[in-house]
């Protein structure tokens, strides 16, 4: 039970942190009336994103480790990948 709560306390602060980040960066894309360096500020957000969306999911994934089945891991990890594939998709 401790392992879940420290999972879950990780996986909220990854998403605040991720949710400052944006937030800082749509600060600094403001400020610089800049559509090439809001552009270039944008681009390294979408390296952040995915990161922290496999990252929370492998620690929620490994807290719930005893209570969920091997196969229903792999469905999980599975649909990351493919919202991962599918935003590279044109």
């Amino acid at each position: 039970m401790v392992y879940v709560a420290s999972a879950l306390l990780y996986m909220v602060l990854l998403r605040l942190v991720s949710g400052s980040i944006e937030l800082t960066v749509a600060g600094l894309m403001y400020k610089s009336h800049d559509l090439e360096k809001a552009l270039a500020l944008n681009s390294m957000l979408a390296l952040v994103g995915p990161c922290i969306l496999i990252v929370t999911t492998g620690l929620g994934v490994a807290g719930l480790g005893d209570k969920i089945s091997f196969q229903k891991m792999l469905c999980l990890f599975g649909g990351v990948v493919l919202i991962l594939l599918s935003l590279k998709m044109k």
